[in-house]
């Protein structure tokens, strides 16, 4: 099958937590209007970012049910179904088919570690099969999983196999790797750029015309700012701004990244999405004092997401 690839940038949404840690679907209407408000154009949600291994099954398909129902009838939901078990990836899809998701996406397990091409191929040809007529994604970020496989090997195998299978979403820091992707059979597959902090050389080498990110959720606003710059041809702007975004970057690396961090900022910007699950470490009050008095220092509250 071939698919119309993605524009735009997809946000990777936190999971909002009440007091309890139980999941808050209340807010995630006035979190779906901020994102159009910020420019994105779609959210790949219960992955990374949204702490999904630390979901159960029920809960997952919860939250997909309540994102399709609270996006702009334009907006694109990617359901991350990626699991430890197979079976239970499958009906995670089979339901994202059902309640009219977009697409749906899987990165590799953390257990097993997946260290062969034909391991992984196999995984994902399990899955997509159980959403056919859904766009499948596979989400590469091997820092959390240690599957540090070549995704140019990957495409080649899976090449054929997968019939709806439509690209990756390339969070690792080899942008040889990415291009080659991104020109394997003049284009093929769709290569999202999955690290906010270098859209601007992955737009320079001619790819990146859509992205998935994290730091989108509070900074949309200046990373959908890189790709109208460039698109009008204003490299100075383009270059401001990536480096305004990697100046966000470096402040939530010293919070515990954007998982908890990043997840922070969401309340002090007006919208309290609530703890993380453990084993993260949450925030205490004087670093979030801290990290408020950073972002002050950087006039981040002029730039955010509102």
């Amino acid at each position: 099958m071939a698919y119309p690839k993605i524009k735009g940038l997809i946000d990777a949404p936190f999971t909002p937590f009440d007091s309890e840690g139980n999941i808050n679907l209340s807010i995630i209407p006035a979190y779906a209007a901020l994102l159009e408000r910020s420019g994105m154009t779609g959210v790949f949600i219960n992955g990374s970012s949204g702490e999904g291994y630390m979901l159960t099954e029920d809960e997952r398909m919860q939250l997909a049910e309540a994102w399709t129902a609270a996006v702009p009838a334009d907006f694109k939901v990617i359901v991350h179904v990626g699991s430890t078990c197979v079976r239970s990836s499958r009906r995670l899809a089979a339901h994202a088919r059902k309640i009219g998701a977009w697409g749906t996406g899987a990165m590799a397990p953390p257990f097993p570690k997946v260290g062969r091409i034909e391991e992984l191929v196999k995984y994902c040809e399990e899955i997509a099969a159980a959403a056919p007529e859904l766009p499948f994604y596979f989400y590469h970020i091997p820092a959390f999983n240690g599957a540090f496989l070549s995704m140019r090997d990957f495409l080649e195998a899976v090449d054929g196999r997968i019939p709806n299978f439509a690209g990756i979403k390339y969070t690792f820091e080899s942008l040889y790797e990415y291009n080659r992707c991104r020109r394997y059979k003049g284009g093929k597959f769709d290569m999202l750029h999955g690290q906010d902090e270098t859209i601007l050389p992955c737009l320079a080498m001619g790819g990146a015309q859509g992205g998935i990110g994290g730091t989108t959720n509070y900074n949309g606003r200046v990373l959908s700012g890189i790709l109208r710059a460039w698109e009008a041809g204003n490299l100075a702007e383009a270059r401001r701004l990536q480096e305004y975004a990697q100046d966000v970057i470096d402040i939530i690396c010293r919070y515990r990244g954007n998982i908890v961090g990043g997840k922070r900022i969401m309340k002090l910007i007006g919208l309290d999405l609530g703890p993380n699950r453990t084993p993260f470490q949450n925030l205490t009050d004087e670093e979030e004092t801290s990290l408020r008095a950073e972002l002050e220092a950087i006039d981040f509250f002029s730039h955010c997401n509102r």
